[in-house]
């Protein structure tokens, strides 16, 4: 670190940026959006705007009459935002996601170096996982599409060798919400770039087999996944402070069955983002909504919905990889309209903030489907931490064994297996499976035979 900190006095005669240990508070307000932009109110963009020496090409200036028409929009708003600097000239900004969020310029040395201090200061303070979020964006060529360019998978390898070398077992997780093939590129050749990629197809492939009850179109995506090495594994989630994204779905559902999805869904009271595409036309890039509502229809009744919940959540802690709950999820929460309302954009839907005194209450309440979800959920998490077959090294076999029950069978190098069935429908599912002296470790109960009855929406981890 001190030898880096030297070569950036060299370089830019002085330090630039503010010190990492109050960057959260002074640059990104908070958040943990570091490595592809900043914010209008952060001290980078301030001193850009003051014109202070050292910050003339921090952020990516661009005439606006540019032919930027073939590069890859995430967002239904401009591309450029213009901002006035102090002299009173404007330039117009590459604003990838929104005018609130102001893309760095990773070819300035000086920016690449300062963004360099911050993943250090990270390491140096203990950080056990870092993540580069939206990292497919972060180099620009106009002309081009900006997205997935060589020159960032090239950044990606160097902030992986200073983590590396700078604190050996780190995890660097990229995050990138496109379709599956460009998901994967971050690995790398599974040693040299990402450790984790965040499962953005899960999400909305649990979603939809659950919605057709039918686990076909999940079980052959399944199948298909493979690791480049024994360095790698995946990050699987079903919810986040973001939509439900669906680019994953591109090129593993029909363009039709995705818009089939989305209007459903629309109709039960789901808001949409739409994204820009290079014709001129326009696509659902996600869903908002929190994924209890995704799940189940406004009619469902609380048991129900309980069910279906628990069942999706119980094929993510299955699955290989790393599972990650969102606290909303944890929480049972339902869709915030009033969020929406209030903040004035859809992602509030799924971002309600809680005084700790109404929360307590409310998961203390025993008839609560807020109490029935964290309690069982916790317990699934408890039983998965406790089993080493569920460890994201074991091995893995999924298939479906009928349209609507879908197996994932994991097996720990010690011998350990433990088989997850999982029935994706409101009918009772009666499959041929051979099981001798197996144990339900969800429900306790002794399975044996060559058949086995699951309930509507019901889960088994046998062991």
């Amino acid at each position: 670190k001190n030898s880096l900190n030297r070569l950036i006095r060299c370089v830019c005669g002085k330090k630039i940026g503010p010190d990492p240990r109050n960057f959260n508070q002074r640059v990104s307000l908070g958040r943990n959006d570091l490595l592809i932009r900043t914010f209008p109110k952060s001290e980078w963009f301030n001193d850009y705007l003051q014109q202070l020496d050292g910050y003339e090409n921090f952020f990516i200036a661009m005439d606006p009459d540019t032919d930027l028409s073939n590069v890859t929009r995430p967002r239904a708003l401009p591309l450029l935002t213009p901002f006035t600097l102090k002299d009173n000239t404007v330039r117009h900004l590459w604003t990838t996601f929104s005018d609130d969020q102001i893309d760095l310029n990773y070819a300035n040395p000086v920016v690449l170096l300062a963004m360099v201090d911050v993943l250090l200061s990270y390491l140096e303070q203990g950080a056990d996982y870092v993540r580069l979020d939206a990292v497919g964006f972060m180099w620009k060529e106009p002309g081009t599409s900006c997205i997935h360019l060589e020159k960032t998978h090239q950044l990606i390898k160097l902030f992986r060798a200073i983590a590396d070398c700078a604190a050996p077992g780190t995890a660097i997780i990229t995050e990138t919400n496109v379709p599956h093939k460009d998901n994967v590129s971050y690995y790398g050749n599974g040693h040299d770039e990402a450790h984790m990629v965040y499962q953005f197809s899960l999400p909305p492939l649990v979603l939809h087999a659950v919605q057709r009850q039918d686990t076909s179109i999940l079980c052959q995506w399944a199948q298909s996944l493979e690791l480049p090495s024994g360095e790698t594994t995946w990050f699987n989630f079903l919810a986040s402070h973001d939509g439900i994204g669906l680019n994953p779905l591109r090129g593993l559902l029909p363009e039709d069955e995705i818009m089939r999805l989305v209007t459903e869904l629309q109709q039960e009271g789901a808001l949409v983002n739409w994204k820009n595409n290079p014709d001129g036309s326009r696509s659902p890039y996600e869903i908002n909504v929190t994924y209890m509502d995704a799940l189940t229809p406004g009619n469902c009744s609380d048991a129900e919905r309980f069910s279906r919940f628990i069942l999706a959540h119980a094929i993510l802690l299955s699955f290989p990889g790393v599972p990650a709950v969102y606290i909303q999820s944890i929480l049972g929460s339902r869709n915030d309209y009033k969020g929406v309302e209030t903040f004035g954009y859809n992602r509030a839907i799924n971002r309600k903030k809680y005084q700790v005194r109404q929360i307590e209450a409310e998961m203390a309440d025993e008839t609560s489907l807020r109490h029935a979800i964290y309690h069982e959920l916790s317990r699934l998490i408890v039983i998965r931490r406790n089993n080493k077959a569920f460890h994201p090294d074991s091995n893995f076999q999924i298939c479906n064994v009928t349209p609507a029950v879908m197996q994932i069978k994991r097996t720990a190098e010690t011998g350990e297996e433990i088989t997850g069935l999982f029935n994706v429908s409101g009918h009772t599912q009666t499959i041929c499976i051979d099981i001798e002296n197996g144990f339900d470790l969800i429900s306790g109960e002794t399975i044996s035979g060559k058949e086995l009855t699951l309930y509507a929406w019901q889960v088994m981890w046998v062991k």
